[in-house]
């Protein structure tokens, strides 16, 4: 199963050309490669290495970088992660490969564990009109319980209607408003967060973007539904007044 974690290129992500970082893209990469990982083996897992990765073509400012990564070997205690990077211009559509590569990930095991990996096997993608992307719950973003703040939930959920609203839109939108939002369970430190969006509702030049949240242990397994929002963007001309969605 493909992991595919989005982000904008943002000016502290970039250099002074302009475009993404060598080492953000890396980053990214070496991110969608442990999740990847990590849900195929169900243990701790950690980087050995990667093969020669070539940068083919920029990512600029303002531009939507897609990571994904899909496990396409196992050995013993080793998996090879498939991993590319592309670029999205949201307002055009035009996407572009800037690398593609492979990550040697190893599964760390407790004493006496000789359980062998999980054989790799062919999953069709699912095709049904929700956005998914992933991202990963570190100790910078919990409180003093162990668990990721409601503010930093709601970081994520926004930044996965914005990204939904605007390839549904292929226009400049802004956040105008947000509905019943409902937490539901927490997520712990270590977690992995599946944001998953779609738009409900297009009007004249809004759209009402529903977004979930959910929770996920890497080594159990373990699903929750940890949250649910609904967001309203506007689409907007660059003088900010409301335009109309085509």
């Amino acid at each position: 199963m493909t992991v595919r974690l989005i982000d904008m290129v943002f000016p502290g992500d970039a250099n002074h050309h302009g475009t993404l970082f060598g080492g953000v893209g890396l980053a990214h990469l070496d991110k969608v490669a442990f999740l990847a990982a990590s849900r195929h083996a169900r243990r701790a897992v950690v980087t050995a290495g990667c093969e020669r990765i070539d940068f083919a073509a920029p990512a600029r400012i303002g531009e939507m970088v897609e990571a994904a990564g899909r496990v396409v070997r196992t050995g013993r205690s080793s998996l090879g992660v498939e991993v590319e990077l592309h670029a999205e211009a949201l307002l055009t559509g035009e996407r572009r490969l800037c690398t593609r590569g492979l990550f040697n990930m190893v599964a760390l095991r407790g004493d006496g564990d000789e359980t062998p990996l999980s054989p790799v096997q062919d999953e069709a993608e699912e095709a049904d009109g929700w956005l998914r992307t992933v991202e990963m719950v570190f100790p910078g973003t919990t409180n003093h319980y162990g668990t990721l703040f409601g503010g930093d939930a709601l970081k994520l959920m926004g930044k996965a209607a914005f990204v939904t609203a605007t390839r549904s839109a292929r226009a400049v939108v802004v956040m105008a408003a947000t509905n019943r939002i409902d937490f539901r369970a927490p997520i712990d430190g270590g977690d992995m967060i599946e944001l998953v969006s779609r738009v409900k509702m297009t009007g004249r030049s809004s759209l009402a973007v529903e977004v979930q949240l959910w929770a996920e242990g890497l080594v159990s397994g373990d699903r929750r539904h940890s949250a649910t929002a609904e967001f309203i963007m506007v689409a907007v001309d660059r003088t900010g007044i409301p335009t109309p969605v085509s």
